[in-house]
């Protein structure tokens, strides 16, 4: 539901919650004000035309405070008389906050409280949902948590077993290279010394002394 109200001369649209700048109001801030110009009353389809203004409607505010509005500049000039003439202006405006408007006994702030009502049971069985779902995983993970902490613990106690075994293949191996390094050295200073024959080497033939009495 929204409303047309006329002060000071202006005219503004306005809902429940709306803050608006209106001229000047000799009204202090924390008081509640009624405002019985209202042009237009509409809520929904309907709507209801004053002329000029609704019988029976009423808007109710809240003063909020008194602030300055912009400054605005007035220059005036007047060409080959050299007058030069700028001043500067600050309105005084009043804020007010819309609380309520009434039509007919038709309340729009019920109605806004209504509907903040319902969203907030709506954000809260959602809540309660979004709980419940939490706990339902929580308590599966728990549960394959438990299903699979047997199986973690024989791969554990395997993993110890298995190193073991892997530790000892190592050092057999280990043991295995270092024989056959010390094997090849060997080997290759035994091709490296010359072979010996079994057989007698043939002596060579001696030379005939030559004597005198050959001579």
């Amino acid at each position: 539901m929204y409303a047309v109200i006329e002060t000071g001369s202006k005219q503004y649209r306005v809902e429940v919650g709306t803050e608006l700048q209106v001229e000047l109001l000799d009204v202090e801030p924390g008081q509640t004000i009624t405002l019985e110009r209202v042009l237009l009353v509409a809520d929904g389809d309907t709507a209801a035309i004053g002329r000029p203004i609704v019988d029976g409607a009423k808007v109710t505010a809240e003063v909020v405070r008194r602030e300055r509005g912009v400054k605005t500049i007035s220059f005036k000039y007047r060409p080959k008389a050299r007058r030069r003439v700028k001043k500067g202006h600050r309105q005084e405006l009043t804020i007010l906050r819309v609380e309520d408007i009434v039509l007919d006994g038709k309340s729009a702030a019920k109605e806004v409280r209504a509907a903040e009502a319902a969203a907030r049971t709506e954000r809260q069985r959602l809540e309660e949902a979004a709980a419940r779902q939490a706990a339902e995983d929580k308590a599966l993970a728990a549960k394959l948590a438990k299903a699979a902490a047997p199986k973690a613990e024989a791969e554990a106690e395997a993993a110890p077993a298995k190193g073991r075994g892997a530790k000892k293949a190592t050092t057999a191996k280990s043991a295995t290279a270092k024989a056959d390094t010390k094997t090849k050295p060997a080997a290759k200073a035994d091709a490296a010394k010359p072979a010996k024959s079994s057989k007698p080497s043939a002596a060579a033939p001696k030379k005939a002394d030559r004597t005198k009495k050959d001579e």
